[in-house]
């Protein structure tokens, strides 16, 4: 919902009407055509999202059961990024013929400071305000 001085005259945001003639038609659809592929078939370029879009509404316009999803192929790799850099890093420094060997960072515990004692400040008495002399 909008308040009345939101609401803006349609008018106002229609892009201006222009003449185009046939030869500016025709020359967009020429280049529309030169764009255009037809080697992308294959499975790899199937829109399988769209298919079993298209499978449910189907079924549920005739009020037929839902199409059963079907399960992946490979279930998901779990990765370890760790064991993966460690690997990483014995190739880098094999390749440049260093040792190879990776050693485990020793922890660092850090101690804790006592907290030093900071100087008081020092603060100047403040004096009472002055009273009106209407009262």
């Amino acid at each position: 919902m909008r308040w009345p001085d939101e609401i803006r005259d349609p008018a106002a945001v229609d892009p201006p009407h222009e003449k185009v003639s046939e030869e500016e038609i025709k020359g967009a659809l020429a280049l529309m055509e030169s764009m255009a592929r037809d080697d992308l078939d294959g499975p790899e370029f199937e829109d399988a999202y769209t298919d079993a879009l298209a499978k449910i509404i189907e079924s549920k316009r005739e009020d037929k059961p839902l199409p059963e999803a079907p399960e992946p192929e490979q279930p998901g790799k779990v990765l370890d990024l760790m064991a993966a850099l460690t690997e990483s890093v014995q190739q880098a420094k094999a390749s440049r013929g260093e040792d190879a060997d990776v050693h485990e960072m020793p922890k660092k515990t850090a101690k804790k400071q006592p907290a030093r004692k900071t100087a008081a400040k020092k603060t100047t008495k403040k004096t009472p305000a002055r009273r009106s002399r209407s009262a």
